[in-house]
């Protein structure tokens, strides 16, 4: 039988006084990859931090037992870091920085090139394999494209989802990419401060998944949300 890598039992979160998650709930299977869609401000990167316990919450997040879990952010400024590949990936890899570019298909060339200097796309395939250091068995993604030319995209999401079936990770992904969710997720969660439709992607069109992420319940058909779940 498998088991639940992640259940979610009325999250909450607030700032500032105000609510930004609300009565959260949701389970995500071992080995599968979950999708997570909304507008801006629907609070998906906040859910991200509740789940790496970084930000206080109320409601209850269990992991699964000896779950390790890697996070790669929507970006860094990497002009803020005056430091080599090899410098940056050393703090976390130890001695071998090399197999750490492995992971993500980057030869040891790069090592010694600023990390400033990078493209969009390498800089997110090295933040990954920052990530996947210490072998994780769950990866939470924040948009790990944001800023990436479009050609970069696919080898990213290609090289995560061969990743995923090599390691036998699970995979947590906020995107606003609608080839990404039907093509790379099994599951599809909509979040909009609360838990708008979760389900298998599979069924989905690219128009119900437009509406999940910029409209919300509210704008789809009745009938058409009831035959989603």
């Amino acid at each position: 039988m498998t088991k639940d890598a992640l259940v979610v039992e009325g999250l909450g979160v607030k700032a500032h006084g105000r609510a930004i998650l609300e009565n959260v709930s949701f389970s995500v299977r071992r080995g599968s990859t979950l999708a997570i869609v909304g507008p801006n401000g629907a609070g998906k990167t906040m859910l991200l931090k509740a789940l790496l316990g970084v930000v206080p919450h109320e409601g209850t997040i269990r992991w699964l037992d000896g779950t390790v879990r890697g996070y790669v952010p929507q970006s860094l400024v990497s002009t803020d870091l005056p430091i080599s590949v090899g410098e940056f990936l050393g703090l976390k890899c130890g001695d071998d920085p090399r197999k750490c570019m492995g992971y993500v298909g980057l030869g040891g060339g790069l090592l010694a090139q600023p990390l400033g200097s990078l493209s969009g796309g390498q800089l997110q395939r090295v933040l990954i394999a920052w990530a996947l250091v210490g072998q994780p068995d769950t990866l939470l993604l924040d948009e790990p494209t944001s800023g990436v030319d479009i050609g970069a995209e696919e080898p990213i999401y290609q090289r995560v989802t061969g990743l995923k079936k090599r390691l036998g990770m699970t995979v947590l992904l906020v995107t606003h990419n609608v080839h990404v969710v039907l093509h790379y997720s099994d599951y599809v969660m909509a979040l909009n401060r609360k838990v708008i439709f979760h389900g298998k992607t599979s069924g989905i069109s690219g128009s119900m998944l437009l509406n999940m992420m910029y409209g919300g319940k509210h704008m789809m058909p009745r009938e058409t949300h009831a035959r989603l779940r």
